[in-house]
């Protein structure tokens, strides 16, 4: 259940103990920058942009940067085939 949701990027993933284990990525180099878009920016109200991690993976290994994987997965170029439907899976 991956997200770009504005400020930071979130994967969620379900260990063999069901046990739920974010890994989040500040998508800002400091606090600072992550607040002022906050409450500067109107995307930061928008919904987080569902992500398929493969396709992060592929853009970065062509050369995007962190910051174009950012601005393209809030573009919803990154967005999965299939949407996420957590009755199947988390």
């Amino acid at each position: 259940m991956p997200a770009d949701q504005g400020v930071g990027t979130s994967f969620y993933y379900q260990d063999p103990d069901q046990n739920i284990v974010e890994l989040n990525i500040l998508d800002y180099g400091n606090e600072w920058t992550a607040t002022e878009y906050m409450r500067s920016s109107p995307a930061s109200a928008a919904r987080p942009s569902p992500v398929d991690p493969d396709k992060l993976v592929r853009a970065r290994r062509a050369g995007a940067s962190p910051w174009e994987l950012h601005e393209r997965a809030l573009a919803g170029e990154f967005a999965p085939s299939q949407p996420h439907d957590p009755r199947t899976h988390f």
